[in-house]
């Protein structure tokens, strides 16, 4: 096997050229083998293998330096730059991340895990590298689909000023993780099918170069009218408009072409992109024919592409989705809005059944926020909904749109909470504390799944910003037989006794009733409060709590900074210091990949870490 003979950067170098297609195809068999044991993200990695071995070709890593926007298909790049071996620990606690590190290579440059990223991020090191008179290449990765975030043209606008060699790869799959929309993608469709300029380009190169002593200088001084040939035939010209120099399309699974045009792009004394037209999930016929399913998978049968353990219960994606298709049946002013993430926020239902009403605005967080304040203005009740981690990218938006108008939108806050195998980038763990601070918000975390129907129903008939936030997976189906309505700042008090008073939201009001559970069998009384609001606390709550109780255990699965149980705290010691206080909230740092389970015990927010403290 030639994979066998690859563990550095260099030794790619050394294949056959004659054996490129024979290399690809093991590292998709490698990349299939493994990700069906592990799960990850495919269908990206299998349409970029390709492209990474001619970057590898075309380059000297780790002294240039490449970006991957989002770094989905990075899995080939960490193959190469010798990391196969460590494959069977991907995503697993300390084990290799599923998205470049710089801690595991120094052929990684730069940590990506969100989108829109690498262009912003490369030019910043090639403007260091010109300050310090560095002469090494640096190389941005960017999705079509990650075309479509507003950072990604902030930094094309100034790129477009660079004046020494920068490259940016477009990696053009007609994909981010649902099928891209908007003008970006109809204006790359017009590149991608206007064969006709690509062939008379290449064509009239070859014949000019041809013509013996005088068909260098031809093709020099054609070069000059090279763009108005291309406004002719290829719509817009965006990039060469901007400044920036364009090549392409290349077909990205063509080495020998990618390595030419990489080489080509190195000479360019200023800007350049190469558009590269790849196919998601290449290699793999069940990615191929479903790329989305396969973005992100878990364990699977690679002979059949189906997944090992089937979902046997509903998760709290499909309950959200069901009771906002049945509130909206109802309500023709809902609407629904979600940055490129369709299936895994359960919108696509929505999508299906009430088209008008859906709007997909493509892998931009921010401008999904301010389009929802600009509907709730106009007299609808909009709902967001987004990923914990990626609802970051909207915090300016939803103070100074949102909040400060008070205006009625709804967040479906989805993965809140640890995540797992994804890691540091899309652990949910800082919702509560950066919605915490801004005036006008209202937070809810449902303990269980009936409950995010009551919480969804109440925030839809809720007037001002609102957030639900709640937990990757399968939905919680205990503690139903409390019946208690969902009232504003209301706590739900589930078991009341003495001493100790768990008070818990969202997904740690399971922990509590496991503590208690294990309290009540040693003899122990234990009252549990489901808290509901982060924002408002219940301070009424609290005061119940001090008739009978001398210590207070605070369980949320966010950082403790800005958190639910601070805020208990500050009441509680300013009212009643007699009373202790604990805190169960993952600690001030970020929380590596790795399974869920692991990473409770690990940070100590799981059941027997809470008994040990009590």
């Amino acid at each position: 096997m030639i994979l066998e003979k690859i563990n550095q950067a260099d030794d790619i170098k050394k294949v056959d050229p004659k054996d490129y297609p024979l290399l690809a195809q093991e590292i998709r068999d490698f990349l299939i083998e493994k990700t069906s044991e592990t799960g990850g993200h495919l269908a990206s990695n299998l349409g970029a293998v390709e492209l990474t071995m001619a970057i590898f070709l075309a380059f000297n890593l780790p002294e240039d330096k490449v970006i991957w926007d989002v770094g989905h298909q990075s899995y080939t790049h960490k193959i190469l730059s010798g990391r196969k071996n460590a494959f069977d620990e991907l995503r697993k606690f300390g084990g290799i991340a599923g998205f470049p590190k710089t801690g595991e290579s120094p052929c990684d440059a730069f940590n990506t895990g969100h989108s829109s990223t690498s262009v912003s991020a490369a030019l910043g090191m090639a403007q260091a590298r010109d300050i310090r008179g560095q002469k090494h290449s640096v190389v941005a990765v960017i999705g079509d689909g990650a075309m479509t975030g507003g950072m990604a043209f902030e930094a094309l606008n100034n790129a477009s000023r660079m004046n020494k060699n920068f490259i940016i790869i477009l990696n053009d799959n007609e994909m981010s993780i649902a099928r891209n929309v908007g003008g970006l993608s109809n204006y790359l469709n017009g590149i991608r099918t206007n064969e006709n300029y690509i062939s008379f380009k290449e064509k009239l190169a070859d014949r000019l170069l041809g013509i013996p002593k005088v068909g260098d200088r031809l093709v020099r001084r054609l070069k000059t009218t090279k763009d108005s040939i291309k406004k002719m035939v290829v719509p817009g010209m965006f990039f060469e408009d901007m400044g920036i120099t364009y090549l392409g399309p290349v077909d990205g699974h063509d080495v020998k072409k990618l390595r030419k045009a990489f080489e080509e792009a190195k000479r360019v004394d200023h800007a350049v992109l190469v558009h590269v037209k790849t196919t998601k999930g290449k290699g793999y016929v069940p990615a191929e024919n479903n790329p989305a399913m396969f973005h992100g998978v878990g364990a699977f049968d690679k002979e059949t592409g189906l997944p090992v353990s089937r979902k046997t219960a509903p998760e709290y994606s499909d309950i959200f989705s069901e009771k906002l298709c049945s509130l909206a049946e109802k309500d023709g002013s809902i609407a629904a809005v979600t940055a490129a993430m369709p299936d895994g926020t359960g919108l696509a239902k929505f999508a299906v059944q009430y088209p008008d009403r859906f709007f997909d605005v493509g892998i931009a967080e921010a401008h999904a926020v301010t389009s929802a304040a600009g509907m709730a203005a106009g007299g609808l009740k909009p709902v967001v909904a987004v990923y914990s981690s990626f609802l970051q990218r909207g915090f300016d938006q939803i103070l100074h749109d949102v909040c400060i108008q008070n205006l009625h939108v709804v967040f479906a806050i989805d993965r809140a909470g640890l995540v797992g195998a994804d890691g540091e980038t899309h652990q949910g763990i800082f919702d509560l504390s950066f919605l915490s601070c801004i005036p006008n918000m209202t937070i809810l975390a449902p303990k269980n799944a009936k409950e995010l129907e009551q919480d969804l129903e109440f925030a839809l008939g809720y007037h001002g910003p609102i957030a639900i936030r709640y937990p990757r997976g399968t939905a919680y189906d205990e503690l139903n037989d409390f019946e208690n309505p969902v009232e504003f700042g209301k706590a739900e008090m589930l078991y009341e006794e003495s001493d100790t008073a768990i008070l818990a939201v969202g997904s740690m009001v399971s922990t509590g009733k496991h503590v208690r559970e294990k309290l009540k069998a040693d003899g122990k009384n234990c009252t549990l409060v489901n808290m509901r609001f982060i924002k408002p606390v219940d301070t009424e709550m609290i005061d119940r709590i001090a008739e009978k109780h001398n210590r207070i255990i605070t369980m949320e699965e966010n950082v403790l900074q800005g958190g639910m149980g601070l805020a208990i705290a500050d009441y509680v010691h300013e009212h009643y210091p007699h009373i202790k206080v604990n805190h169960i909230a993952i600690p001030d740092g970020y929380v590596e990949h790795g399974d869920v389970t692991k990473l409770r015990h690990e940070l100590g927010i799981d059941s027997d870490s809470v008994l040990k403290i009590i």
